[in-house]
């Protein structure tokens, strides 16, 4: 089941202790996203992301955000509703203890991985392009792939 995008931030939020600035958390929920695809080969939030010059971005939360600047967000979601699937939570609870404290900078390299959707999609300056969630799951499987391979004996 796919939840509100809004619902999502706030989860996100909520367990960084509200530090996450709108880069890392569009960044956090990406990987989050493509975890859960990769998993369920469902999606997790609702609406979509585009291939910008920073990497995925779910422009209904930038738009909802952009206020707060490079400044952590606030709580502005207190009318999102509560998750109600555990497995999602635990998937935004994860992605967030794994990643909240990196940097900008490494959330950025992370998304904008070689052969990656975001890659494959990304017009330098360009907005609106969406990436589809098919590619985000074959980034998930390219990815598993690519860590499987470093797994082998030599």
């Amino acid at each position: 089941m796919t939840i509100s995008v809004y619902a999502a931030a706030k989860r996100l939020g909520e367990r960084s202790g509200w530090s996450l600035s709108n880069l890392e958390l569009q960044k956090i929920l990406y990987i989050a996203h493509m975890f859960h695809i990769g998993q369920t080969k469902e999606p997790l939030v609702t609406g979509y992301f585009e291939a910008w010059d920073y990497g995925p971005v779910h422009p209904k939360l930038y738009h909802r955000v952009k206020i707060f600047g490079s400044s952590p967000v606030e709580n502005i979601f207190h009318s999102a509703p509560e998750i109600e699937s555990e497995e999602d939570a635990e998937t935004l609870d994860s992605a967030v203890e794994q990643f909240g404290n990196a940097r900008s900078g490494k959330l950025v390299a992370i998304t904008h991985w070689d052969g990656g959707a975001w890659a494959k999609y990304h017009i330098p300056g360009e907005r609106g392009v969406v990436i589809p969630n098919e590619a985000i799951y074959q980034e998930f499987l390219d990815r598993l792939n690519a860590f499987k391979a470093t797994q082998q004996p030599a």
